[in-house]
């Protein structure tokens, strides 16, 4: 097992010294991003002086994250190799999520200052990665600021919250004013609005075009959403569930994933949120081994189109139903298996225009078995995940692959050559997923090969000499001896 790890890691080091970098020559773009998706108070408490009735116990209840604890740990994110941070919403709130917005003119007490806000944005942008805010409109607190004046901005909830009317000009220029200077100020990378599916369609592009008349600034939907207009990217419908149906146990139906992909290009791509339970509890649901599947759902979401976000705790396999129970604090001291299958992935699709807004091939998508090709005038790959109980075996053509081309396979370390039909034959066990890069075939060197013989043999000649010299300089030392003794 520890060989095959070497071999991978060899393999991987490899391949992305074939591919090159496209982050090199540009800016990302927002389709080229990985966002990491997460909370300010779940992230990592450094501060004790804002802990305000703090209570890490309860998970209702603000436990302890701030900006500066968020600053200091960057690295945590960016070794896993996301290009941008969602850290929800940031303005002073009656709950730890920041929904409960009581004053988008303050930030939450027990985030920090505005000098530390501002600090954690600098941090963000030193490790070239970007920053998400979130806005939350729909479900604010009964105390928010604006409520005793304004009463006829917002409408009540049905839990008792209030929600801004934001077909209301008045709402909508209050808005647009107050951010307007926060993005100023700030400088952050983009906004996401939260219950986007409830908020007004004029406002949002109102809304868009004043923040990018700033600066180039994402403004992202938090909900699936059929209209998107005044969105850069918004989640595509029904790709939570597809996803989640697909692999939260093994011989699951694949096919629902092919409509998925043809739809996912440029838009925003996950399997879970933070608005609800994860992934995770359904693979407990269904008994199964939560590294498993989250490995191959994970191959999915970072080869296949789209803008993938993925959510914290998502590499621990963080568990939970209601939002509260998935809301745990972050634990960056987790086992690696996950981490370092994110990493591996990330690292790729950051390297390859292909993986990120190539062509997309479906070639099988039947008895839990998808194989598909992503591709580009430049490089090829071919990613295979069996999400069934059996070994498979599928045979592509030189159409679809190329004639005296290989597979290179990045975590198995398979190569899949040619065959004397012309077909390349794929065979893959169960429950594994892998991403082949297909390159020319490599002709074994005879010259190399009897280059390697050689130094080998002068080596172990070598190794011989100075054996045969160790053992002549004990017999010398030892006649030596016998001689001064007589």
């Amino acid at each position: 097992m520890k060989a095959k790890w070497i071999s991978s890691v060899i393999t991987t080091v490899l391949l992305l010294a074939i591919v090159q970098p496209a982050y090199a020559e540009k800016e990302y773009e927002l389709k080229d991003e990985l966002i990491y998706d997460v909370l300010v108070d779940r992230y990592f408490n450094k501060k004790i002086d804002n802990d305000y009735e703090v209570n890490a116990l309860d998970p209702t209840a603000f436990n302890g994250g701030d900006f500066d604890g968020m600053a200091s740990e960057l690295l945590f994110v960016k070794d896993m190799g996301f290009t941008a941070l969602s850290i929800g919403s940031v303005f002073s709130t009656e709950t730890y999520d920041g929904k409960k917005v009581l004053d988008y003119t303050e930030f939450e007490r027990h985030f920090g200052t505005k000098e530390e806000f501002q600090t954690l944005v600098e941090e963000i942008h030193d490790q070239d990665m970007k920053v998400i805010v979130d806005i939350p409109t729909q479900q604010v607190s009964t105390n928010h600021v604006w409520a005793d004046e304004n009463p006829q901005w917002f409408t009540e909830n049905e839990d008792g919250s209030l929600a801004l009317d934001t077909s209301n000009s008045e709402v909508q220029q209050a808005l647009i004013t107050i951010f307007t200077e926060f993005n100023e100020t700030y400088e952050v990378d983009g906004f996401r609005l939260q219950d986007a599916d409830k908020v007004n369609p004029q406002f949002v592009r109102d809304f868009s075009k004043a923040m990018k008349d700033i600066h180039p600034s994402y403004i992202l939907s938090d909900r699936e959403m059929e209209e998107t207009a005044g969105f850069d990217a918004v989640v595509i419908p029904g790709i939570e569930e597809t996803l989640r149906s697909a692999y939260k146990s093994f011989d699951q139906d694949l096919t629902g994933i092919k409509t998925i992909m043809k739809q996912s290009e440029n838009q925003l791509i996950q399997v879970d949120s933070l608005l609800g339970s994860r992934f995770t509890s359904d693979i407990v649901n269904e008994k199964g081994f939560p590294p498993t599947r989250w490995k191959l759902l994970l191959t999915q979401l970072l080869t296949m189109p789209g803008i993938p976000v993925i959510q914290y705790g998502s590499e621990s396999a963080m568990n939970g139903v209601t939002p509260s129970e998935s809301h745990q604090i972050l634990n960056m001291a987790v086992d690696k298996e996950l981490v370092d299958h994110i990493t591996n992935l990330t690292s790729l699709r950051n390297s390859s225009e292909a993986l990120r807004t190539g062509k997309i091939e479906v070639l099988h998508d039947e008895d839990g078995w998808l194989v598909y090709k992503r591709s580009n005038d430049e490089e090829a790959w071919v990613i295979a995940i069996n999400n069934s109980s059996a070994t498979k075996t599928i045979n592509l053509s030189a159409d679809v692959v190329g004639q005296n081309q290989q597979l290179r396979g990045l975590f198995e370390s398979d190569i899949v050559r040619q065959e004397d039909d012309g077909e390349y034959r794929v065979t893959q066990d169960r429950e594994i997923a892998e991403v082949f890069h297909v390159t020319e075939e490599t002709k074994l060197n005879a010259a190399y090969i009897a280059t390697l013989a050689i130094m080998y043999v002068v080596f172990m000649l070598f190794l011989w000499v100075v054996w045969r010299k160790g053992k002549q300089r004990k017999a010398d030392a030892a006649k030596q001896k016998t001689t001064d003794q007589t």
